[in-house]
């Protein structure tokens, strides 16, 4: 604990002094988002590009923290990249395609920098299966989709941020169990600079993280995710990042069946996330918030006692958080293809 306490309270601080002034920075170029369709919760122009505090904050803790290796610096190309990418979406906009290039081409760097999974770990007994030139595409795949979920869920204030602080928690303390010093500190890095950005992001928010911070901090968990569980030899390796995860990846899997279901692109925006069914149920943004909190705060204990579980424990116990998922997705209709609204209007 004491190797990952000193990076966490680091980045907190700065990231808690530096959101204000990123803050004025925003107002100023002129980074606003204008609420103007129905998808959007909030009611008046809000400062983005948030993530910009929390990525200096990262990485100045990096080269105070982390070792100059390879790695460190695929990582940091990447993520920096990724950052581009974002700022230039909060400014002026970006095409889908142009947004995919960017996470395409962090992710290769990554994977030059060693950030790879070369092979995937039997659940259901020894061994594992060595991927070999599946590597690469799997890899690639696994760092643009994980990017892309914490993209997604932004979509209330303080919601994508606490997500991400408590995932990032959650690999930090698997990484101790697991003796990844380097993943550790990368995990208790973000966590710190996501809890310093959150008090200027919580409802009422000052402003919002924007894709420059939802899609850094994607990158980022979906890097910390591959060095640190995925490339384990335990049995578990596998499971632990999908459940810790759970909330970005299970809302992101549930939206790509509503689309295909309108006959839509599963790049097409709805209105139908996790965070607008709890909306529709009744709930203010802050009990959605704090229901979503408390739902990620549960998959990454869960990841936690997952890992020091036996292989055939970590599956059954698995299984169970499966299945009661899907019941409660099935109960708050995140399978249908229509939101409340458009039944209303139906």
């Amino acid at each position: 604990m004491q190797k990952v306490l000193l990076p966490f309270l680091a980045t907190f601080l700065m990231a808690l002094v530096l959101t204000p002034a990123v803050i004025k920075f925003a107002i100023k170029i002129g980074a606003m988002d204008i609420p103007k369709d129905a998808r959007r919760v909030h009611k008046v122009a809000m400062p983005l590009m948030g993530g910009l505090a929390m990525y200096i904050a990262v990485v100045v803790g990096m080269f105070i923290f982390l070792p100059k290796d390879r790695t460190f610096i695929a990582i940091l190309i990447g993520a920096t990249l990724i950052l581009i990418s974002g700022i230039k979406d909060d400014i002026r906009g970006t095409t889908p395609k142009e947004k995919l290039a960017y996470q395409i081409i962090a992710a290769g760097i990554a994977i030059w920098g060693g950030v790879n999974i070369d092979f995937i770990t039997n659940p259901f007994g020894q061994g594992s299966f060595n991927l070999s030139w599946l590597a690469i595409p799997i890899t690639i795949f696994w760092i643009v989709g994980i990017t892309n979920t914490l993209n997604l869920i932004d979509g209330l204030d303080g919601l994508a941020g606490g997500v991400a602080f408590i995932s990032s928690l959650s690999f930090m303390f698997v990484a101790i169990k697991m003796e990844l010093d380097f993943v550790g500190v990368l995990a208790a890095l973000v966590a710190g600079a996501c809890l310093g950005f959150l008090p200027f992001n919580f409802n009422p928010a000052k402003i919002f993280m924007g894709d420059t911070g939802s899609l850094f901090l994607g990158y980022m968990l979906a890097v910390i995710s591959i060095e640190g569980a995925l490339k384990s030899v335990a049995t578990i390796a596998m499971i632990i990042p999908i459940i810790i995860l759970g909330v970005p990846i299970f809302d992101t899997t549930f939206a790509i069946f509503r689309r295909l279901l309108k006959g839509q692109s599963i790049m097409a925006a709805d209105k139908s996330h996790l965070h607008h069914r709890l909306l529709e149920k009744g709930f203010t943004q802050k009990q959605t918030v704090l229901i979503l909190y408390g739902i990620s705060g549960i998959f990454g204990l869960f990841a936690v006692l997952v890992s020091k579980a036996n292989s055939s424990q970590a599956v059954f116990m698995s299984a169970i958080l499966f299945v009661v998922a899907l019941f409660f997705a099935f109960r708050l209709g995140m399978f249908s293809s229509k939101s409340k609204e458009e039944e209303n209007q139906k």
